[in-house]
């Protein structure tokens, strides 16, 4: 059974931006309100958009309040969240998701936006975007690779990517729903109600700033929870930024993930261009994903819903 797909976006329509997690300030903003704007659209900013409790864009309350604004707001198309860092899942509970299903819309993001995918692929059914977000837009007005892709799937084109081959990339053909995000989100899920099933799917990880121990420990979570042999196919993007202690782990992101999964008989595709570095390139969650991966490249098809 295949998800639900929001419209797709029409010039002039209305794009949300909210910030369910670290603060943002209008300066870091405005290139993302100035690119959107020039791409025909109107932009709408959560009431509590640049408001700050601590870490967080305000109190668990407000942020979960934004997010509901715009999901009830029936003006508003699509959802961009401002940026990740961590506070996502502190406002689960406070949110009424079936809502979004009665009215599904885009909801965009990465990182620890990773939580709402997580419940938005897994439980509602309704696809959703891991994209570049507007703490990452560029200050030029003509946007970037990774803006201009995003706007692309908004608007229905499709989607596809064809990428050289990796060195530990491992051949085979594989379609299912593709799901995923960053890998921290995705093991801190594991085994609470926001978890989601990997059975049959393709899983996509990307990380960040991590260290190489942590990035084993979580990888043999997914690993001894199960998951890992349940999938049919497997997309690794950035690890971007990852750290060592002073005795050296002994293996860098890309070989700790393959020494995890080389025994499966599953297609994996490593050096896939999307987290925490540019470019970040869009990735439709909760869609049926073709996964092609031979001696000379990968192919990487999405069912086109048009």
């Amino acid at each position: 059974m295949e998800n639900i797909t929001p419209p797709y976006l029409q010039p002039g329509d209305t794009i949300g931006i909210v910030a369910p997690a670290r603060f943002v300030s209008r300066e870091m903003l405005q290139p993302a309100i100035r690119f959107l704007t020039n791409q025909g659209y109107l932009v709408k900013t959560a009431p509590h958009l640049y408001s700050r409790h601590y870490q967080f864009a305000g109190t668990d309350g407000e942020r979960a309040q934004d997010l509901m604004e715009m999901i009830e707001d029936p003006s508003v198309k699509a959802i961009l969240c401002a940026r990740g860092g961590y506070g996502t899942v502190r406002i689960l509970d406070l949110l009424n998701l079936r809502k979004l299903q009665q009215n599904p819309k885009w909801i965009i993001g990465y990182s620890d936006i990773t939580v709402l995918h997580s419940l938005i692929n897994g439980w509602f059914g309704i696809e959703s975007l891991h994209a570049t977000m507007p703490i990452n837009f560029p200050e030029s007005i003509s946007g970037n690779e990774s803006t201009l892709a995003l706007v692309k799937v908004l608007t229905g084109e499709p989607l596809s990517y064809t990428l050289p081959n990796h060195p530990l990339n491992l051949p085979g053909r594989a379609n299912g729903m593709l799901i995923g995000g960053n890998l921290s989100m995705l093991s801190s899920l594991c085994g609470t109600t926001s978890d989601m099933s990997y059975n049959g799917r393709i899983l996509f990880i990307e990380d960040v700033d991590e260290y190489l121990y942590h990035i084993d420990r979580m990888v043999m979570q997914l690993k001894r929870s199960g998951k890992l042999k349940s999938i049919t196919g497997l997309i690794i993007g950035h690890f971007t930024d990852m750290k060592d202690n002073e005795i050296p782990f002994g293996s860098n992101a890309y070989e700790i993930i393959y020494s995890a999964v080389k025994e499966y008989n599953i297609p994996v595709c490593f050096g896939f261009p999307a987290g925490h570095s540019e470019p970040n390139l869009p990735l439709i969650l909760g869609r049926n994903v073709n996964l092609v991966v031979d001696e000379k490249e990968v192919k990487i098809s999405f069912t086109n819903t048009l």
